[in-house]
């Protein structure tokens, strides 16, 4: 449930983990437009700058890499454990993956998936992002932390207290803060990217599962799983100032362009918000149990 600043053109990919199917969506028509099966249940969607997607696994010990512009399977990679934080080296050579029973991040080769590194953190690893400083951010749900990895040398460098059970993470455009979903907690922690500190914590509403920004940076959008509704906060502020209603039990969410995307899990749709009114504009039907979303290149801008 990890969010990326966007670049058009882009896709919006759903991972449904009840159907182990794909979906991409077209920003311009907010059509599916394709649609792959991939292996049991995917958790996690991470992309590269290559336009590759890379779905985990945690019931199928696997790691699946899809072509975006094709909506191909390239590769299944095995992984001797159970994968659920995923995040993508942007030139597509490696796959950095959380070991939800091991607490435990491993570096992947994408080619081969023969493990290159291996870091301890905390307990349950629940999602990573990968910043261009070149550290790896790791909510560590039972830990209630974050961990901060150097990806370079595989080690784990700062542990920084969070809510209780961080689940999904973001980083700002500048990448100077860092927001973190607490789920047990109902609230959001940021943290000074350069400090290493927490410099807030947000209230926001029942049990945020996704968190993400819109492109310039000013709101932060959490998507809260029982309230059934994503919450507006200003950046500068860090104040509420709006709470739009979506789909039932909403978990992944990403903005692409002007528009939030949000994954419904027990509606099996995504809830589109245009962010110039705030309001909920339509509904989109993917397959069931929609849990997570990415963001991909398709076309040339990819390659």
């Amino acid at each position: 449930m990890v969010a990326a600043t966007p670049v058009s053109p882009a896709s919006i990919f759903v991972a449904s983990q009840g159907a182990s199917q794909l979906a991409r969506i077209d920003t311009g028509t907010n059509t599916v437009t394709a649609t792959t099966q991939v292996q049991t249940g995917p958790a996690a969607v991470a992309a590269d700058a290559r336009g590759r997607l890379y779905l985990s696994h945690p019931d199928a010990s696997a790691i699946t890499i899809v072509e975006g512009e094709t909506a191909r399977v390239l590769k299944r990679l095995t992984y001797k454990g159970q994968a659920f934080g995923i995040a993508a080296d942007p030139l597509g050579r490696f796959v950095y993956v959380g070991d939800w029973t091991t607490g435990r991040v491993s570096r992947l080769s994408a080619e081969t998936g023969a493990v290159e590194g291996v870091v301890a953190v905390g307990k349950d690893p629940a999602n990573l992002v990968l910043d261009r400083a070149g550290r790896i951010w790791v909510a560590d749900r039972e830990s209630h932390q974050v961990s901060v990895i150097d990806a370079a040398r595989m080690e784990r460098v700062a542990t920084i207290a969070a809510g209780e059970a961080p689940f999904a993470l973001c980083l700002s455009p500048s990448q100077n803060r860092l927001y973190v979903a607490n789920v047990r907690s109902n609230d959001l922690t940021v943290i000074d990217t350069a400090a290493l500190k927490v410099v807030a914590t947000v209230p926001v509403g029942a049990m945020p599962y996704g968190v993400a920004t819109s492109a310039d940076g000013a709101r932060i959008l959490v998507s809260n799983q029982h309230a059934g509704t994503v919450t507006i906060l200003d950046a500068n502020s860090l104040t509420l100032t709006d709470t739009i209603t979506v789909g039932r039990y909403p978990e992944g969410i990403v903005v692409a362009d002007a528009r939030a995307y949000v994954a419904n899990w027990f509606s099996d749709d995504v809830s589109v918000i245009d962010l110039a009114t705030l309001r909920e504009t339509g509904r989109i039907k993917v397959g069931a149990g929609p849990r997570n979303l990415g963001i991909g290149q398709t076309g040339e801008a990819g390659r």
